[in-house]
């Protein structure tokens, strides 16, 4: 049975259920809803809308209730603020080491996964010994940019062997060492399209062949557009590698026809379904159903925007503001969203400036659940959801995932190689 479509007494038995896995929890607090509303979901007054159904789901199947019943384990390197462990959490993975430098992110991360292990910081401060024994290793590492010519004075006088010669100094490194070191069972890497063009493509063969010839893991990678499951064009590279040989076919993963998707299903109603309780009136204002004035346009900035596409677009560029309607699908969220907004202005009508999405609504974008918290300023969030990953397309991929990471994961530690 689906678990938005739950009928009254599975309602029951779900809610009982994660009262029982996690007594010390407040469900109410957590689902951001009120006693009331908990009550009403019990005697079948009202039902969970689809957001809450998965909450529960997540809370009884993977949640942080220290249990050692889990499929198999995994560490969330440059973990940003949760949305590949959301993926992995999904299919019964258990996380337990998290490595996130910027301290905006780990106050996200820490408010959405209260329970657990600490965040660890800067991960090339931090010894792969110190690291804990998994079975997978996520990372939506950083690529800084590096070419195989441009090596440093240092190897000039005396290369390095391997990997730790041509991938010193960049981030991709501390990918690399904790795989020598760890030896997981498999790894699923993130990062922006264009990394397999970076440096004429030199960047990427480095990365592929320090992951397959010197780590001798089989290597699979595609990109993949955020819009089989969000109203936004945003395409990824994802990178699996597995250390045993696997039958895998990107077949496997289960990608929805794009265009299914449209703008207006993550905006904020004037009326239908509310948003939770936990964000009240921070960015739409319930009572006169409007979004909050903060988030249109000044006429200073708007007229910037117009006159700087009009510049580009007589130069024969495309560089400009996106406006979008309810049935777009939008351009790709960007970290500097917060600065105005230009790659997506919701049109508000030929009378009225256009707005910027709320923080609310760059988390949906993203496919977040309406239950992840928001702890920082609009600001740090849109930078945020701008760097983060589109959750059910990490979903997608840790499912067809899942088969090969189950299979006698127990004896992973006995097999290990050698260091």
């Amino acid at each position: 049975m689906s678990l938005s479509t739950l009928d009254n007494s599975a309602v029951i038995a779900y809610l009982n259920a994660a009262k029982k896995a996690r007594p010390d929890l407040d469900l109410a607090t957590h689902l951001g809803v009120t006693d009331r509303t908990l009550r009403r979901w019990k005697t079948g007054e009202a039902a969970p809308r689809k957001y809450i159904a998965s909450e529960l789901q997540r809370l009884l199947d993977f949640g942080s209730s220290g249990s050692s019943s889990k499929d198999f384990s995994f560490i969330d390197l440059f973990a940003g603020i949760g949305g590949i462990r959301l993926a992995f959490e999904a299919i019964g993975g258990e996380c337990i080491f998290t490595s996130e430098w910027d301290s905006y992110a780990q106050k996200t991360y820490a408010a959405n996964f209260p329970a657990g292990h600490e965040i660890n910081g800067d991960i090339t401060k931090i010894d792969a010994d110190d690291i804990p024994d998994h079975d997978v290793l996520l990372g939506g590492f950083p690529c800084q940019p590096f070419s195989i010519a441009g090596v440093s004075k240092k190897n000039a006088l005396g290369r390095a062997h391997g990997f730790a010669d041509e991938t010193q100094g960049t981030l991709f490194f501390d990918v690399a060492r904790i795989i020598a070191k760890k030896r997981p069972r498999a790894f699923m890497l993130e990062n922006v399209k264009n990394l397999q063009t970076h440096d004429r493509g030199r960047t990427f063969d480095v990365i592929i062949r320090t992951l397959r010839d010197e780590l001798g893991y089989q290597i699979f990678h595609k990109v993949i557009d955020g819009a089989h499951f969000v109203p936004q064009h945003r395409e990824r590279i994802i990178i699996l590698g597995f250390r045993d040989p696997v039958i895998f076919d990107w077949d496997m993963v289960d990608l929805p026809e794009k265009g299914n998707h449209r703008l207006g299903s993550i905006l904020h109603r004037k009326s239908g379904e509310p948003f939770i309780d936990a964000d009240q009136d921070r960015f739409y204002d319930h009572q006169k159903r409007k979004h909050l004035d903060k988030y249109t346009l000044t006429d200073n900035l708007w007229a910037y925007l117009q006159n700087y596409k009009k510049k580009h677009q007589a130069a024969g560029n495309g560089f400009g503001y996106g406006l979008v309607t309810r049935e777009s699908i939008t351009r790709t969220l960007s970290a500097r969203y917060y600065k105005d907004g230009s790659e997506i202005l919701v049109s508000q009508g030929s009378r009225k400036n256009p707005r910027r999405l709320t923080p609310r609504e760059c988390a949906r974008l993203m496919g977040f659940p309406d239950t992840f918290k928001i702890p920082v300023s609009d600001t740090r969030a849109y930078k945020q959801f701008g760097n983060s990953v589109v959750v059910p397309v990490i979903e997608a991929v840790a499912r067809a995932m899942q088969p090969l990471l189950s299979q006698n994961t127990s004896a992973h530690t006995d097999q290990r190689l050698a260091a």
